[in-house]
């Protein structure tokens, strides 16, 4: 029997989902490092009996299995060639809490963030703190032994394990947890697995020539955040072993195995008491590496809560991501690197303070710093985003030199950092290298990355290279090659060395005490894969010349936006962590359903397709189908990879090879139809609306089709333009953007518009002009699009200034002139100077309250209370807090945000019919359940015509487009 027949029977007989088709295949060939392995198939299972059966599929056939969570691994953990078990989806539950002994047992889907959210009303949380805390998984977290900000005070997960429920390579279960020496005996008595588990380490590590090979080869016990192998070290602590410790856990040896001894299926945590709350960050500027470690030995005598480094390539990242060139606003002059130092006090701010004051006179008196400036309350949490953003922000990185992470993850006895670093970066030189250096300094650990090619032989060859003669000097150090990343593939094939042949070999024996028949994620820790096996990219080959019609030059190349991508997950964040992204993730909970996932898909057709059309693949159209082009990856991705841009790119590759379906033509030519309906709104109105034609164009039964208005906005500006002189106008004079949507559909808001602008006294003036194109490029009309943009760079460059600035009411269509054409226009240098001065109205408002021209005495003090929904566009390419700022100018008004994310209607996304549950559901995630819950007596204002519709059919709530409600405060 085929592979494929055997995989469909396992299929059938699952409660979960088992995936072998080539898509999801692609999708779970890579994680957050940098390899590429294809597995035979990704299980996505539902209970502990579908594991035990996948256990039981293996070993008859062979077959190795991963265990995998979010798929941040850095490492090549979560990638194998047998079946990728992805338990993130329905291995969520938290089983137990108990608050008065400070435990919870947990499956290993739990996100870290999410585990956090429960356990804070009862004044507790789980310390280990990693840059991926909002999507990355507790099952992840015990497997790498995982640390991050907050180890120097908090412990690592080794410290927090109490107790592991394992599924065994037989199918048996296992509980590894805290016994005393007589039960450890007992249980090597046995005849099952278990037994023979507890037998072999009983035999093992009960010699006293393996015990002096232990600690004579083990990283020095001083360093705290170590993973090199299995944690055979910690077991000699035992009486059993030649220790004091009465007491022993094999839990402790399968945290950081990284998958390679048992399938985790339940964690029991121990977890403290919450930090304090009055805090202080100090901000060590330098203007070198060495000058920062060497004052991170003075910085770690004080009483810290973290002390993390970022250096100047990570902050110049920040310069061009429109998320984290908000949160640098701490940045003095222009520093090598800046240490991030926190102090905080169960007692008073007062005593934070004092600390603060000690710490900078300690730095002050060695000669630390050029500038130690301190940061308090939500600034801190801003720069703690901006310090977790690192890894994804090196991805932002244009061209095909890349931060690879070869030698990402060493860690060394503090004392020992500073020399430690000055040797590596004598090597580095050697190597004409300039390395970038950021994260755990006070932990003695900095993730290292060179900045290579691996797209070519030398590249890889230096790859190699570097990351030999790193494992090299930790060793001089007696250092951890991994600190908390884990061995995976990257550093497995180090482990000899580094612990010598001795130690390798016993670990070699655990592997098979625990996995005899060698099915547990196979070539991590040992029997390693080689390190520069495997790659994502291939050394040598011939870049694809890829032709598009937008213009990606911005990313040398729209492969290259893509491979922008490195696997970080921030698009797998759930709703309780803000933003926006990925809606349609956070609706399905599916790998496919990922802005990475879509990245990553296009990424490997446009490398590997042997089509002429690369983009002529149904497997791709399948991964695009429900990104709803909001937007927000483009700003909340840090590694700046905007889906939507490649998705209208796709559209079009892709309908140029397949054809335009007359329902993509409707919606495309939107506009147009709407201008013949127009004659007759009435007759329109009805037939559109009849059963027959929303089943006939594909349109969700359940929505109805928006009205068109009597008249359009232009023929009643026709017909009420004021022609006053425009001397009467004191405010000057704008151009008002007369989109699509207003023009046809929401007029009465245009007209609320002109009626404000005009009684605060600006001219306002509409031109002859091209619609937005919004529906030519969210439906891959590209073609149509580009003469749009064209036609209307040409139009407005004119005479568009900044005393004449362009203004527009719906969000998607305006800003379309400060994105797509920008890659769509001819004269892109055109395009960017028009743009300069183009503005939503709300941020017109924002500029003009500035100044003072417009003023709180304008309007009525009669009291309003208002909550704003920001479109996704807003969020990604303007603010809300433009909104925020218009609509509290009149005195009396209450005004706040909701944080909610997208809305799901996403243009004629969430008319579909096929895509009308998935956008209810989108809704459901935060906004229609914050909308029910606001009283009725409350304004929700939302500028998007989408949002609009779609809060109407989630609540039966009226939202208004804050221009309406201004309008009426006048």
């Amino acid at each position: 029997m085929s592979i494929s027949h055997k995989l469909a029977k396992l299929a059938v007989s699952l409660e979960g989902t088992l995936l072998y088709d080539e898509l999801n295949k692609i999708l779970y060939s890579t994680d957050a490092s940098a390899y590429r392995i294809f597995p035979v198939a990704a299980a996505i299972p539902k209970s502990e009996e579908d594991i035990v059966k996948i256990i039981q599929f293996a070993t008859e056939n062979n077959i190795s299995i991963t265990p995998r969570t979010a798929g941040t691994s850095l490492a090549g953990q979560t990638v194998g060639n047998g079946i990728i078990v992805d338990v993130s989806k329905h291995f969520t539950k938290i089983v137990s809490f108990d608050a008065e002994n400070k435990t919870i047992t947990v499956q290993p889907g739990v996100i870290r963030d999410e585990l956090n959210i429960y356990l804070k009303p009862h004044g507790l949380f789980f310390g280990p703190n990693t840059s991926t805390s909002n999507r990355c998984m507790i099952g992840g977290m015990v497997g790498n032994n995982s640390s991050g900000t907050t180890s120097i005070r908090y412990g690592v997960t080794r410290d927090k394990v109490v107790e592991l429920k394992a599924i065994l390579s037989d199918g048996s279960t296992a509980i590894f947890k805290e016994i005393s020496s007589a039960e450890f005996i007992e249980k090597t008595k046995g005849n099952s697995l278990e037994s023979s588990i507890y037998k072999s380490i009983y035999e093992e590590l009960s010699s006293t020539e393996q015990q002096v090979e232990i600690i004579k080869e083990f990283p020095k016990p001083e360093i705290h955040r170590r993973n090199t192998g299995y944690a055979v070290d910690l077991l000699l602590k035992s009486e059993l072993f030649g220790g004091t410790e009465k007491t022993i856990n094999l839990g402790q040896l399968l945290c950081g195995s990284e998958g390679t001894l048992a399938f985790t299926t339940e964690i029991k945590l121990k977890v403290d008491t919450l930090p304090p709350t009055s805090n202080v960050m100090v901000v060590a500027h330098f203007h070198t590496i060495q000058e920062s470690l060497e004052a991170v030995v003075i910085a770690m005598k004080h009483h810290l809560y973290t002390c993390e480094m970022m250096d100047d390539t990570i902050l110049n990242c920040t310069k061009t991501n429109r998320e984290q060139a908000k949160n640098r606003f701490f940045i003095q002059g222009d520093p090598k690197a800046v240490i991030m130092l926190e102090v905080a006090s169960h007692n008073s701010m007062e005593d934070a303070e004092t600390q603060a004051n000690e710490l900078i006179a300690d730095l002050e008196a060695n000669n630390f710093g050029y500038a130690l400036p301190k940061i308090y309350g939500a600034d801190i949490d801003k720069i703690n985003e901006l310090r977790k953003a690192g890894l994804g922000l090196l991805g932002s990185i244009v061209g095909d030199n890349k931060a690879a992470d070869s030698i990402e993850d060493t860690a060394v006895e503090l004392s020992d950092l500073p020399n430690y670093i000055a040797e590596f970066s004598a090597m580095m030189e050697r190597h004409g290298q300039s390395a970038i250096y950021y994260a755990h300094a006070g932990a003695g650990e900095l993730h290292l990355r060179p900045v290579l090619n691996l797209k070519t032989k030398e590249g890889l060859h230096q790859f190699r290279n570097i990351a030999t003669e790193v494992a090299i000097l930790v060793k001089k150090y007696r250092g951890s090659l991994s600190g908390e990343h884990g061995d995976g593939i990257v550093r497995g094939e180090f482990l000899p060395f580094m612990i010598g042949d001795k130690n390798y070999e016993l670990l070699k024996r655990i592997k098979k005490a625990f996995d005899p028949n060698a099915i547990f994620n196979i070539g991590k820790i040992v029997n390693a894969s080689k390190m520069d096996d495997n790659l994502r990219v291939e050394a040598g080959r011939e870049e694809p010349d890829i032709k598009t019609i937008q213009n990606f030059s911005d990313s040398m190349g729209i492969l290259r936006a893509a491979e922008k991508c490195n696997g970080s997950g921030d698009c797998r964040k759930l709703p309780s962590s803000g933003g926006s992204m990925c809606p349609s993730y956070r609706a399905t909970r599916n790998e496919k359903d990922t802005t990475r996932a879509r990245a990553n898909a296009l990424r490997e057709y446009l490398t590997h397709s042997e089509k002429d059309n690369k983009f002529d693949h149904q497997e791709l159209y399948k991964v695009f189908e429900l990104c709803v082009s909001c937007k927000a990856c483009a700003s909340e991705c840090p590694s700046n990879v905007d889906v939507s841009a490649l998705k209208s790119e796709f559209l079009y590759q892709y309908q140029k090879a397949n054809g335009f379906s007359w329902r993509n033509k409707a919606f495309a030519f939107n506009a147009k139809l709407n201008g013949l309906g127009s004659v007759a709104p009435k007759l329109t109105n009805f037939m559109v609306n009849l059963p027959i034609v929303k089943k006939t164009m594909g349109i969700a039964s359940l929505r109805q089709v928006p009205h068109l208005a009597p008249q359009t906005f232009r023929k009643w500006y026709g017909k009420n333009w004021n022609k006053e002189p425009s001397e009467s106008f004191v405010n000057g004079t704008v151009c008002l953007f007369t989109d699509e949507f207003t023009n046809h559909y929401d007029v009465s808001v245009g007209i609320d518009a002109y009626e404000l602008l005009t009684a605060l006294g600006y001219e306002v003036i509409l031109v002859d002009h091209e619609e937005s194109g919004r529906a030519f490029i969210s439906k891959g009309f590209l073609e149509e699009a580009k003469a749009v943009a064209n036609k209307n760079v040409r139009i407005f460059s004119d005479f568009i200034t900044a005393d004449c600035p362009l203004i527009g009411i719906e969000p998607s269509a305006i800003l379309t002139f400060r994105d797509e054409y920008i890659r769509l226009a001819d004269d892109k240098e055109r395009a960017v100077k028009l743009s300069k001065n183009v503005f939503t109205i709300e941020e017109f408002f924002k500029n003009e309250i500035t100044t003072g021209k417009i003023k709180p005495s304008q309007f009525s003090e009669q009291p309003k209370t208002i909550k704003i929904h920001g479109h996704c566009h807003q969020k990604s390419l303007s603010t809300i807090e433009a909104t925020f700022a218009m609509l509290n100018v009149p005195k009396n008004n209450s005004v706040t945000i909701y944080n909610s994310g997208c809305c799901g209607m996403a243009g004629s996304f969430g008319y579909e019919k096929e895509h009308y549950e998935i956008s209810m559901q989108m809704g459901e995630d935060t906004l229609f359940p914050k909308i029910r819950a606001t009283e009725n007596n409350v304004q929700i204002a939302a500028a998007g015509t989408s949002c609009r519709h779609q809060i109407f059919d989630g609540t039966s709530r009226t939202a208004l487009h804050p221009v309406t409600i201004l309008r009426n405060c006048l």
